[in-house]
This record gives structure tokens, C-alpha cells and sequence, in this order.
């Protein structure tokens, strides 16, 4: 059985105001200032929540605690604002009762999150499904867009909401939401031009200049430097705790899922921009001919940027700051505006301009949010609007507040009372009228329809001639002079006339909540909220696409002549809308409550707390729900919890559960006036009697809480016991087994080595009489056999002696080549083909054949090495083989290129961009690509030239220009001459006749003399169509210079520089090349 807990159960103070014992504004206090300091931030009185701000985050928002409170009753848990939530829920979803969240509070007091934890908690709460929670997810989401425009800091919030909110969410019969419409009332668009000190404009404004792209602040014009928009306050820019380009990174995503297209919300931004370049416009005076003051823009920058945003022409709106245009039925009559009227006229464009915008979010977040189905819906509204206001100077907007406060109060003091009493009809118990103060009189003084002040304040505005604040206020004085709650300092009533805290300029409304004081400067222009018909028809005239929906009045086809309605009493219209559908609603409340103006935690300011539990008429809801009874319960949970009284009703109550509470009742002689018999309930009339059955039943817990302690202890005890029992019964069996093993292991033991000793004995008889056995038949054996090779010899004696020796021979050469191969096998050399072991002969006769496998392996191993090589390594050995053949013990300089890759390409002509030019001058593959010294005729000296070989021709090139000096075909090329010394000259014999011998042969140097003539004498022994090209080797030979041969010779000396070759001329036919003497 699940256990449940109680809002009586470990209480910290008192959880429902209706059982403080005793009742006073003290108590009350004290009360609060417990649970605040134990951070049991709710409070009941009856089913009104109340909520102390904590300025601080609390772990009881978490999604355990949803579950917690999710189908409890309301007073099952400690307070809670999901307790009340959760009520209004299951009311909507399970009784198809309409209902509505009303919280209330002044600024700072935690209205805003209230309304989102109630709209969260609905949302956890209700069903799943991709479409549901789309629903839910755009009803979340407009908060964040509507708080962006809508809510701004002040000096009592960081986040204060300067409109009124009442959002109707629409519910289907399963309670899931289908969607919902948001109203919203009085935004304070006065902050728009201009803030009080510590106080800011709308967050949106910070967070576009903070947040937004420096692409989008491009496009609309604007600059991060919030001192450049004289619209913005600089002393309070900045907020602890605040995040502005965070905060509108989350705005654009939260209009992207409430279905904001990426057009509307540039164009939301630019109205935004627009409104910011509007308070850079600044006017400067400009006197007429005729004697008249008119306004002139100053500078024009900014308003050429403002209209470039709004599509408007800038002479358009220049001259709607200029002039006014007053239109009668037959005439038009223009007049100029002077500096003044210009600055108002630009302060009204703004805060029109801004109000509208609004508005229109409003509207279009209700066109994304609103129910598809056309079905009837389940509604719950959640109202979260300004709380009452009472500041030093109190003005337009402090009186409108206050006025729908003064509503609210009215309709909660009904509807609380109207439930009382519509439960104690439900439950037959006699109703008694209860004592209370309607402020309905306080509702009649504003509203009245002919004396009230807002229809003597659109009087005055209405009437013809001079209208000022003074000649309200003197109405004022003579209508309302006699009314009780109306004080002034020219009042007829003579007690105010020596009031000196009562300014000639201001009166004073007791309100419900107190008295307050209002200056009537501003209250005239504020409620006639007026705009130039010349600035509503240039804004018309923009091309802009949301200007227009805006300004619908701008249409010069749709003239009005009526003067639009005046602010108080489009406010007021509002205002009875709202009244008129909270009342066809289950109503619950919060009140909101903050401890102190510092916007700190653990602060509790008691004469701040005092005011406001007065002003919210806290102790007068507490006097209502105590008038008649202060504690009621359904009779199931009544016995349920104090069942334990009574001898008859513990520990179970077989009958019905009204008859188990009169049973209780009447066993614990509780007297009959301070308790009633409903249908369902029981109510009981006075806290005490609450406290005296929880008292009785604290008590009956301490005694069966003994009683369990007693029994729970001597079951422990006896279980103890039996464990112990139980246990030496198992401790016993398992010591006998084991002494039985131990005993058992000893007899198996001294078993076995009996045995063993008794098998060894017969094994040792059985084994001597084996040997014997055998001993036996190997002596009659070998009896057998030299008997039998006696008979043998005597037999074939005369065979035996004459191819013994022939056969001995045999054999013993046999195993003479059986043990060299062996030993031949053990001893093989590696398997590299320039290792030349090989095992010593171990006998002369075997040297033929020790020679051929010697060859034989030396050739395999060969193949072997052979098979590993690849088609280019192949090529280079190839190549290598051919240059031993051709230089070989010919050419001393042959030994130091063996170990010399043949690499071709030295100067990589592919790769370098140096060559580039020179490749490209080459049509086939360049096989070899070096640097060669061309030796001059006339003094022997060499000068550096570029040779490249290809399978058809030789070419020779300047080193440092890559020009193509000599271009000869291989077929023209008859022999190659070279020196047997360890020199790089050799000699290119070009065919006589053909047209590369021209100017004759060439006689060139080159450190890879040896690869550049194998490369060529290879090319020359692969042409079919070419005779072998001839290799001269020879210390002296002739090279044909043009028309003159010249004798090379070579000889060996000391050089002169160093270890080089030199080449001397010595006459006109002799070159002579000394070559340094090998060590």
C-alpha cells in the first residue's frame, strides 16, 4: 500500500494560512519569514498559493518533483505551485470546468516565472506525440519573443514585464493542448523615448545592437555603440546576470519555432533599427517671415537611413515633421510645427511605431499558436499582469494599473466568496453571510460611465478650447469632491485643505490597498496618445511590407474624421473583456510576493512584505475562507489519517466512510459546533480543533511506534536465535563429515601403501623370472646362429675368398660418398653470389666432381638472385654486365664506376622548371642527362654544355640558357674513342659527309664517361637498321676539328692543379692531356 504524506506532515510553520493559531498581521509575518528562511517558498490560504521570490534557483523545479505532485491532491504535499497547477489541470481535463491562473504581484515579485512554471509543469504533464509537442513546444516558445519586446529592466526587476499577459491555452477531451491566444494590455510604450535613471529601454533594443552579426547590423544601419542612440539609457546598459547577445540568439530561434519566416523577421528588425534612428533625429528652430517658429532636422543622416530602411521618400516625412495638417469637413488647414511639437511628433511616431509592432507579434504569434480544430475546447488562462504600483511620482500609467488591480481584487473577492459558498450548498451545510470590504465603490469612481474619472478625462479631452491637466484636475475637484475614497488639495471638503503633503497638481484614490497619489501632468497627452494624421499617411506611403499593416489610418482612400479612441478608454473596454471572461472561469490564484528591494537572497524586509500582504489583501482572503469553516476534508482521506483515535475504527473501518468519522467523532467528544457533516466532507469550524485530533494522533504514532519498536525487537531477538540455532546444527554436521573424511582418508591411505608394497613384491618375482626367460632363449639364439654360420663358412668358404675384395672396395666407397654428401649438405656456403666459400675436398679422388657441384650451385644460386630483380634493376645490371664487357682490364677508370648506380637523369630535366624549356624542345625520352665539358681546339680549355641522349640523337645545350647548340641523329655517330687512363675524355666520330660533321667531331669530358658510352653503344646494338658502333681504346687518337684533324694523346705526369686532368695545346695538330698518376 502506498504511503502517502500530508501538507500537516513536517511542517515548517504553517502551510495553509487558514490553521494560523493565532490569527494577526504579526503572525502572518512571522509565518512567511519561517518558511522563507527554510526556503519553503509557497504558502496556502485555502487554495491561493502565495509566492516569496527567492532571487535564487531552487532544486524543487526538477522533473522528479513534476512526478511528484503529478494526480495528488492539492493539500496531500507540502505547498507547491505545481500542486496548483496540477489541480487546475485535472479540474479542466477530468470535469470540463474551464479554468484560469490569475497572478498577481508588483514588479519584482516573480510573476513571469510563475506564469512559465505553471505553463511548463501543463506541458510535462500532458500527453505525448510529435504534433502535441510541437504545440506545446510554440506555446513555450513565444514567452521568450514576447519578454524580448515586451519586458525591460528597472530598478525593481531585471526583468520586469511592462504589458499585461493573458494567455488562453485550448486543451482537446484528452487534455492535450491544440494551441492557444495571447492578449496583451497597456504596453508601456512611454519607455520607448525615454527610461528613469537606473532603469533600461526594451531588451530587445540590447540585445539586436549586442547580439545580431556584424552582416545584419550592416544591413539595418546601425552601430554596437550603445551611446550613438540618444533612445537608450547608458547608465544601467549593462545587467549582472544578463546575456544580450545570448539572449537574442534564443529570441531568433524562438520566433523560427513559433513559425516566424526568415522575411518577417528581417522586416521585425528593421522596424526595430528604425525605431532607434527615429531618437537620433534632433530639431532646430527656424523663424518665418511672418513672425512664426518652424523646425528644421538638424542633421539628416540619420533620417535618410531611417527611411531607406521603411521605404519612405525622405521629403515625405521631413515635411510630416514640419507641418500639420488639421482637416475639417470642407477645409484643410496646415500649420508649422515649432521645436517642441516636432519632438513630440517624433516621440509619438516611436512610441506608435514600437506599440504597433508589438501588437502585430502579438497577432502573428496568435495566427502560428491558434487551435486548428474548430471543435469546442477545454480553455486555461494564465493571466500574468502588472501588480499594484505605488512609486513617488505616480502618473497615466500607475493609475491604469492600479485601476485594473482594483477589477481583480473585486472579481477574486467575488469568485472566492461565490465558491464558499457554491461548495456549501453542494455539501448541505448552512451558509452565513460573511463581513467584507467591496471595493466596488473604488471600481465606480473610475470607471463610472458619467462621473467616473476616465470618462471626465475623455470628456476633457473631447471638449473644445483650451484643455490642460489643470482643468482636469479642477473637474475632478468639483464632481468628485464629496466621493469618500477621492482626496484633494481643493477639495470642498475642508479637512485637505491644510494637508500639506497633498500638492496643488495631484490627488489621491484610496484604494483597497491604499492610499495613493497621482500627479496629473501627462494625463491628458497620455490618454489622448495622439499622432499626427501627416506622420500616419508618410508612413502609409512606405513601401515597406509590414509599415502598412501598421498604419492603416495612413490611407488617404479611407479618411476618418473621427478622432480615434482615447487610451483610457480602450483600456478600460480591455479591461471588461478580461472581467467578463475570467468569470466564466474556475479562477486560482498566485500571489507573488517579493522579500525585499535588493534583489537578494535570504533578505526578508518585513515593513516591504507588511505592505504588500496588505495592499494584495492577504489577511482579508484569510477572514473570508475562516468566516465560515477553516479546515474541510473528504472523509475517505479524514479517516484514513486519524483512524488510529478509535478503538473501533483501527485498524480497519468495514463500513462506509462518513459512519467511521462519526464513529471517531464521536469517540473522541469533540463538541458539535465546531464541526459539520457535509454530503462528502467533513468541515471543521476552528484551526484548534485541527491541532487537538493532530496532537491526539502525534501521540497515538510515539505509542504505535513503541508498540512496533517492541514487537520488531523481540522478532529480532527470536530471529537472532533460530539463526543461531540453525547455525551450530550446520556447524556440527559439516565438523562430523569432515572427522569422518580425515578418518576415512587415513584407512584409504595406509590401504594403498599395503597394496602397493604387495604389487612391487609380485612385480620384482614376475620380472626376475622374465629375464631369466629371455636370458634364456638369447643363449639358445646365439647358440643357433654361430652354429648356423659354421655351417655357412665350411659351405661357401671357396666362393667368399675369391670377390671379397671387389665387394669391400665397393662399399667402402659407397660410404666414402654417402658421408660427403652429408657432410657437403651440413657445410653449404650463403646464398649471396659474390660469397666464394666452399667446403675443403676431403679426398683427391672426389676433386672432379667437387669442382663441377661447386659451378653448379655457384650457377643456381645465380638464378636465384637473378629472379628477385625487377625490369629497371634488371635494365641496370644489364647495363653494368655490357660495361665490363666493353672496359674491363681496358680503361682504368672502369674499377671506380662499378659500385656507381647508372642514374640517367642527373639533372632531373623533368622535374626542375629551369629545363622546362629545353624538355620541351625534345620529343622523345631523355635516357641520360648530364653536364659535359665540349674541349675547345684553340687552347684545350673546356666550357660546360648540357647533354642529353635520347633512342635517336644527342644533344648538346648551353648550361645556363638551355639553348640547343648541336643536334646530332645516333645513326651519324661511326665510333667513340677513349684513353686506357683513369681520365673522363672521350671522342663522338660522326660519319664523314652527313650534315652533323660539318663543323666536325667532338671531343667532350665527363665524370660518367663510362655510363654515357654504355648508353650508347646499348642503343647502337638494339637498332636493327644500324651497323655496331665501334669503341676505340687507346692512349692516342684523331678527332677531325672542320677541315683539320688534331692528334689526342694522353700521357701520365704530376698536374699542375692538383689531382685533375689537363688538356694543353702543344701545336695545331696535337692536343695533350696529362692525367695525374694512379697511388
Amino acid at each position: 500500500m502506498e504511503v502517502k504524506t500530508s501538507l500537516l506532515d513536517n511542517m515548517i510553520g504553517v502551510g495553509d494560512m487558514v490553521l494560523l493559531e493565532p490569527l494577526s498581521e504579526d503572525s502572518f509575518l512571522e509565518n512567511l519569514r519561517n518558511r522563507f528562511d527554510h526556503n519553503e517558498i509557497y504558502t496556502y490560504i485555502g487554495s491561493v498559493v502565495i509566492s516569496m521570490n527567492p532571487y535564487r534557483s531552487l532544486p524543487i523545479y526538477t522533473p522528479d518533483k513534476v512526478e511528484e505532485y503529478r494526480n495528488r491532491n492539492f493539500y496531500e504535499l507540502s505547498p507547491h505551485i505545481y500542486a496548483l497547477a496540477d489541480e487546475a489541470y485535472r479540474s479542466l481535463r477530468d470535469q470540463d470546468k474551464d479554468q484560469c491562473i490569475l497572478i498577481t504581484g508588483e514588479s519584482g515579485a516573480g510573476k513571469t516565472e510563475a506564469s512559465k512554471l505553471v505553463m511548463s509543469y501543463v506541458a510535462a504533464v500532458c500527453g505525448k506525440g510529435q504534433e502535441v509537442n510541437k504545440v506545446k513546444e510554440q506555446l513555450l516558445q513565444s514567452n521568450p519573443v514576447l519578454e524580448a519586446f515586451g519586458n525591460a529592466k528597472t530598478v525593481r526587476n531585471d526583468n520586469s514585464s511592462r504589458f499585461g499577459k493573458y494567455m488562453d491555452i485550448e486543451f482537446d477531451f484528452k487534455g492535450d493542448p491544440l494551441g492557444g491566444v495571447i492578449s496583451n494590455y497597456l504596453l508601456e510604450k512611454s519607455r520607448v523615448v525615454k527610461q528613469p535613471r537606473g532603469e533600461r529601454n526594451f531588451h530587445v533594443f540590447y540585445q539586436l545592437l549586442s547580439g545580431a552579426s556584424d552582416d545584419t547590423l550592416k544591413k539595418l544601419k546601425l552601430n554596437r555603440d550603445l551611446s550613438k542612440y540618444n533612445y537608450l539609457s547608458l547608465d544601467s546598459a549593462a545587467v549582472n546576470g544578463l546575456d544580450d547577445a545570448a539572449n537574442f540568439r534564443t529570441v531568433r530561434n524562438a520566433m523560427q519555432i513559433v513559425g516566424f519566416m526568415e522575411d518577417e523577421v528581417q522586416s521585425v528588425l528593421e522596424l526595430v533599427a528604425a525605431v532607434l534612428k527615429l531618437g537620433n533625429i534632433e530639431f532646430k528652430p527656424e523663424s518665418r517671415c511672418n513672425g512664426t517658429d518652424e523646425s528644421r532636422i538638424k542633421d539628416k543622416n540619420d533620417l535618410k537611413e531611417m527611411c531607406e530602411l521603411l521605404g519612405i521618400e525622405q521629403s515625405v516625412l521631413e515635411r510630416a515633421f514640419s507641418y500639420r495638417t488639421v482637416e475639417a469637413k470642407l477645409e484643410k488647414v496646415s500649420t508649422t510645427l515649432n521645436v517642441a511639437q516636432a519632438y513630440y511628433a517624433r516621440d509619438a511616431l516611436a512610441k506608435n511605431l514600437y506599440s504597433r509592432l508589438f501588437s502585430w507579434l502579438v497577432t502573428r504569434i496568435n495566427e502560428s499558436i491558434k487551435a486548428q480544430t474548430k471543435s469546442r475546447h477545454k480553455v486555461m488562462g494564465v493571466l500574468d499582469i502588472y501588480g499594484f504600483e505605488i512609486f513617488e511620482d505616480n502618473s497615466f500609467e500607475q493609475f491604469i494599473i492600479n485601476y485594473c488591480n482594483e477589477k481583480l481584487q473585486q472579481i477574486f473577492i467575488e469568485l472566492t466568496l461565490r465558491e464558499e459558498q457554491e461548495e456549501y450548498v453542494r455539501e448541505g451545510i448552512e451558509w452565513t453571510n460573511i463581513e467584507y470590504f467591496n471595493n466596488a465603490i473604488i471600481c465606480d469612481l473610475i470607471e463610472n460611465h458619467q462621473n467616473g474619472i476616465l470618462a471626465m478625462l475623455d470628456e476633457e479631452c473631447l471638449r473644445p478650447g483650451t484643455v490642460t491637466d489643470e482643468t482636469f484636475l479642477d473637474k475632478l475637484n468639483t464632481i468628485c469632491a464629496e466621493h469618500q475614497h477621492f482626496e484633494s488639495r481643493l477639495s470642498k471638503n475642508s479637512k485637505f485643505l491644510t494637508d500639506h503633503s497633498l500638492p496643488h497638481n495631484c490627488f489621491r484614490i484610496q484604494h483597497y490597498a491604499g492610499k495613493v497619489l497621482y500627479r496629473v501632468e501627462g494625463f491628458v497627452d497620455k490618454n489622448n496618445d495622439l499622432l499626427y494624421r501627416d506622420l500616419s499617411q508618410a508612413m502609409y506611403k512606405a513601401t515597406h511590407s509590414l509599415i502598412k499593416q501598421l498604419f492603416p489610418e495612413g490611407n488617404p482612400g479611407k479618411v476618418n474624421l473621427k478622432r480615434p479612441p482615447t487610451a483610457g478608454f480602450q483600456f478600460k473596454a480591455s479591461v471588461g473583456t478580461l472581467m467578463r471572461n475570467l468569470q466564466t472561469k474556475n479562477p486560482n490564484y498566485i500571489r507573488c510576493i517579493k522579500p525585499n528591494d535588493k534583489k537578494a537572497s535570504h533578505i526578508f524586509t518585513e515593513s516591504l512584505v507588511r505592505h504588500q500582504a496588505r495592499y494584495l489583501g492577504l489577511m482579508e482572503n484569510v477572514r473570508v475562507r475562516r468566516a465560515g469553516y477553516a479546515f474541510r476534508q473528504t472523509y475517505e482521506p479524514c479517516l484514513e489519517r486519524y483512524k488510529m483515535l478509535c478503538k473501533r475504527t483501527w485498524p480497519h473501518w468495514r463500513g462506509p466512510a462518513r459512519e467511521g468519522v462519526e464513529v471517531l467523532m464521536a469517540d473522541l467528544q469533540v463538541p458539535a459546533d465546531e464541526f459539520s457533516y457535509g454530503r462528502s466532507k467533513i468541515f471543521i469550524r476552528n484551526p484548534r480543533t485541527l491541532f487537538f485530533l493532530e496532537e491526539r494522533r502525534r501521540q497515538c504514532l510515539q505509542d504505535l511506534a513503541s508498540l512496533i519498536q517492541k514487537i520488531y525487537r523481540g522478532w529480532k531477538c527470536r530471529s537472532q536465535f533460530l539463526l543461531l540455532k540453525k547455525s551450530q546444527i550446520v556447524v556440527a554436521a559439516w565438523y562430523r563429515r569432515y572427522a569422518q573424511q580425515k578418518k576415512y582418508q587415513k584407512i584409504k591411505s595406509a590401504t594403498t601403501v599395503v597394496q602397493s608394497y604387495t604389487r612391487g613384491w609380485q612385480a620384482r618375482k614376475l620380472l626376475r623370472e622374465l629375464k631369466y626367460q629371455k636370458r634364456c632363449e638369447e643363449a639358445v639364439t646365439t647358440i643357433a646362429a654361430f652354429w648356423h654360420g659354421t655351417q655357412v663358412r665350411r659351405e661357401y668358404r671357396k666362393f667368399f675368398r675369391a670377390n671379397a675384395g671387389k665387394k669391400i672396395y665397393e662399399f667402402t666407397i659407397q660410404r666414402i660418398m654417402q658421408k660427403y654428401f652429408l657432410g657437403l649438405k651440413s657445410t653449404m656456403p650463403s646464398m649471396s653470389p659474390i660469397d666464394k666459400n666452399w667446403p675443403a675436398r676431403p679426398y683427391i679422388f672426389l676433386d672432379g666432381v667437387h669442382t663441377a657441384l661447386r659451378r653448379i650451385f655457384h650457377l643456381w644460386r645465380c638464378k636465384k638472385y637473378r629472379s628477385q630483380f625487377t625490369e629497371e634493376k634488371k635494365a641496370v645490371y644489364e647495363e653494368k654486365l655490357e660495361a665490363s664487357e666493353i672496359f674491363k682490364d681496358k680503361k682504368a677508370l672502369y674499377p671506380s664506376s662499378v659500385s656507381q648506380p647508372f642514374k640517367g637523369d642527373y639533372l632531373e630535366i623533368s622535374k626542375n622548371p629551369k629545363y622546362q624549356k629545353l624538355n620541351s624542345a625534345v620529343d622523345e625520352k631523355v635516357l641520360l642527362a648530364d653536364v659535359v665539358n665540349k674541349i675547345n681546339r684553340a687552347n684545350g680549355k673546356g666550357t660546360a654544355r648540357i647533354f642529353l641522349l635520347t633512342k635517336k640523337s644527342f644533344v648538346l645545350a648551353d648550361q645556363k640558357t638551355g639553348q640547343v647548340k648541336a643536334s646530332v641523329p645516333l645513326p651519324d655517330l661511326t665510333s667513340v674513342s677513349v684513353s686506357t687512363q683513369s681520365d673522363g675524355f672521350f671522342a663522338l666520330r660522326l660519319k664523314e659527309g652527313s650534315a652533323s660533321a660539318i663543323k666536325g667531331d667532338f671531343l667532350l669530358s665527363s665524370e660518367h664517361l663510362i655510363e654515357i658510352i654504355t648508353k650508347i653503344h646499348r642503343i647502337g646494338a638494339t637498332a636493327a637498321d644500324r651497323e655496331q658502333l665501334n669503341i676505340d681504346i687507346s692512349d692516342e687518337f684523331l678527332v677531325q676539328f672542320k677541315q683539320d684533324k688534331v692528334c689526342v694523346k694522353f700521357i701520365e705526369g704530376a698536374p699542375k692543379n692538383g689531382n685533375s686532368v689537363s688538356c694543353k695545346r702543344k701545336n695545331n695538330r696535337l692536343l695533350e692531356v696529362s692525367v695525374p698518376t694512379s697511388p
